[in-house]
């Protein structure tokens, strides 16, 4: 269970990953940087899987999602609010699915670490908040009965 400090720090720092890992998906040139880094990586691990090159509307599509992610997360790195994590953790979800499906359908397995970070940012932003409130009415309770 997180104390709501720890939960706002834990939505800072996934803020802050996913700034990190998707800033060259929201622009051509700086996707297109990367898919050549990601492409030898894939090849140098010899991992199974497509890394294919990205044509008009695919690269429309990586930018936008990373574009909008990098809204999204800079707007939790500014303001970590427990309602904005509890979202990210239903986008992780639904990532961490479509990431899933694409490994299914011939991925690149250089997308399996990607799902594996998904899923722990995902299940840490789900765990229960400690109620500050309830906790201080408890201990009060406590301090009165003695």
């Amino acid at each position: 269970m997180w104390t709501p400090a720890q939960y706002r720090r834990l939505v800072r720092a996934s803020a802050a990953y996913d700034l990190v890992v998707t800033a060259a998906f929201a622009t051509p040139w700086s996707f297109a940087l990367l898919h050549t880094a990601l492409t030898a990586l894939a090849t140098a691990l010899a991992l199974p899987g497509e890394f294919p090159a990205f044509s008009a509307v695919p690269m429309l599509m990586a930018n936008l999602l990373g574009s909008i992610v990098c809204v999204w997360s800079v707007l939790r790195l500014r303001d970590p609010q427990q309602q904005f994590g509890r979202y990210d953790a239903v986008a992780r979800g639904l990532f961490a699915l479509w990431q899933a499906y694409a490994l299914l359908q011939g991925a690149s397995w250089l997308v399996a670490g990607f799902l594996v970070v998904e899923l722990a940012w995902g299940i840490a932003q789900a765990l229960p908040v400690r109620d500050e409130l309830a906790l201080a009415d408890t201990r009060e309770l406590a301090g009165t009965a003695g």
